[in-house]
């Protein structure tokens, strides 16, 4: 077979939607949905959370954080998936298919990152509540923000650079709904042994690392809230984790099985649906269980809403 190099690629072309047929029109009514509640529903949150000074804590400040950053989750893939579904040709080009991976792996190691500050941030709250005021500071809280976007766009760069440099052959076609490492490895000419073990080490690393320390913060957090008395209070200390601990057991539940693996893919149908779960549904459900699971913020859409009307109805006389 002969071999080009990649420059001589000007784009792929995406098969994830090429079977869909004649449900083409409901699949982009249901994802278009889906990506409009995402949009309304994060903007919804990070929008209350910040006029709101009553949600002025550190960890209502991480959970307007999470939500401007699934903004941007969404919006490295969902618009080409909608497009694609519309579109006869699927196409993205040898560069775009390169910042797509980038942004979304990058966006992904983020959230790993902001996931894992916020479940430090109930360990201190629930295990250490007399030293909590005095280390979780608002500047603590930006630092540790900050950090979660530094090291998660620095993450891919070394898999990105690796994959840049592969040679490709004339086959163009993905099999996948978006651009990712294991879809375009499949698509080298060359061995790419190295490339896995990369991707499998920055992944484990990343991963594997921040969920086992959720899970280790979670295990101290539910063995301090056992040894609460009455259940009502064992009920309320709780309360403020299980929104959290629902949004880390689904995006980790599918980002583990996908990414943490040697083989380049076990199935195409498991691998696109493990995609539609961690890229669509996890940033979709994120806004239905920080907001109609939680009271508190609640509280503050009705308050923010009230606020804004009696302002107009005294701009108004």
């Amino acid at each position: 077979m002969d071999q080009h190099n990649h420059s001589s690629l000007a784009e792929f072309v995406f098969l994830g939607f090429a079977s869909v047929g004649y449900v083409r029109g409901w699949l982009f009514v249901l994802l278009l949905l889906a990506y409009l509640f995402t949009i309304c529903g994060n903007m919804l949150i990070f929008s209350v959370i910040r006029l709101d000074a009553a949600l002025h804590t550190p960890m209502y400040h991480f959970v307007s954080v999470l939500s401007f950053l699934e903004l941007w989750y969404t919006a490295t893939t969902i618009p080409k998936m909608l497009a694609n579904i519309l579109s006869e040709k699927k196409t993205i080009s040898f560069a775009g298919c390169l910042l797509q991976t980038y942004f979304f792996h990058s966006l992904g190691a983020s959230e790993c990152y902001l996931l894992t500050a916020m479940a430090y941030d109930r360990y201190l709250a629930i295990c250490r509540p007399l030293q909590y005021p005095a280390i979780m500071t608002t500047t603590l809280c930006a630092k540790m923000a900050a950090a979660c976007w530094i090291c998660g766009f620095l993450c891919p760069i070394s898999e990105v650079i690796l994959v840049s440099q592969l040679p490709f052959c004339a086959y163009n076609e993905i099999q996948h709904i978006f651009c990712d490492f294991p879809p375009l490895l499949s698509l080298a000419c060359k061995d790419t042994s190295t490339n896995i073990l990369v991707d499998f080490a920055t992944n484990a690393f990343i991963i594997l690392i921040t969920f086992l320390f959720i899970m280790f913060s979670y295990a101290r957090i539910i063995g301090a809230v056992l040894k609460i008395k009455t259940a009502s209070g064992r009920k309320k200390a709780f309360s403020t984790c299980a929104s959290h601990l629902a949004v880390v057991l689904i995006f980790f539940g599918s980002i583990i099985f996908m990414y943490v693996r040697l083989k380049k893919s076990y199935s195409l149908t498991l691998d696109r649906t493990l995609a539609v779960v961690y890229s669509v549904l996890t940033p979709m459900v994120n806004p239905i269980i920080y907001s109609l699971r939680n009271k508190e913020v609640i509280k503050g859409i009705r308050r923010t809403i009230f606020q804004k009307r009696d302002k107009a109805s005294v701009a108004h006389h």
